[in-house]
């Protein structure tokens, strides 16, 4: 979400909130933004590139402006995020890194969480 997107949210959720004489979690993007750099797990740093579109433009119309602007994709490496939540001292005997099919006393199947889901299992056997 862009920074101006950020902070036009954060002025509509402060909106709904001013009859409770409460704020949002964050004052603008610049306050969002610092939060979320100052995460102390991980330590997994941002990187860009930048994308536009490559087609041929119309020739008989207005030209779109996202047509011709360049813009930044910002991201962190998700390899690496997921390495450092697996190897996170927190998740520990509370983490399935395997799909896991659960069964109650009934014989029901029980669904807890994404490694407990048709999707994992049937990736992971090979249906």
């Amino acid at each position: 979400m862009s920074a101006s997107n950020i902070n036009t949210l954060m002025d509509l959720w402060a909106a709904t909130l001013v009859k409770y004489n409460d704020t949002p979690p964050f004052s603008n993007f610049s306050d969002l933004y610092n939060t979320i750099d100052s995460i102390p797990l991980g330590d997994v740093p941002w990187q860009s590139f930048p994308v536009k579109f490559s087609e041929d433009c119309p020739n008989h119309a207005p030209v779109p402006q996202w047509m011709t602007a360049e813009y930044d994709v910002w991201f962190r490496d998700p390899h690496i995020v997921i390495k450092n939540m697996i190897g996170n001292p927190d998740y520990k005997d509370s983490f399935d890194t395997a799909p896991v099919q659960v069964f109650d006393g009934n014989g029901d199947r029980k669904y807890e969480n994404f490694m407990s889901g048709d999707w994992a299992w049937e990736e992971a056997v090979g249906f």
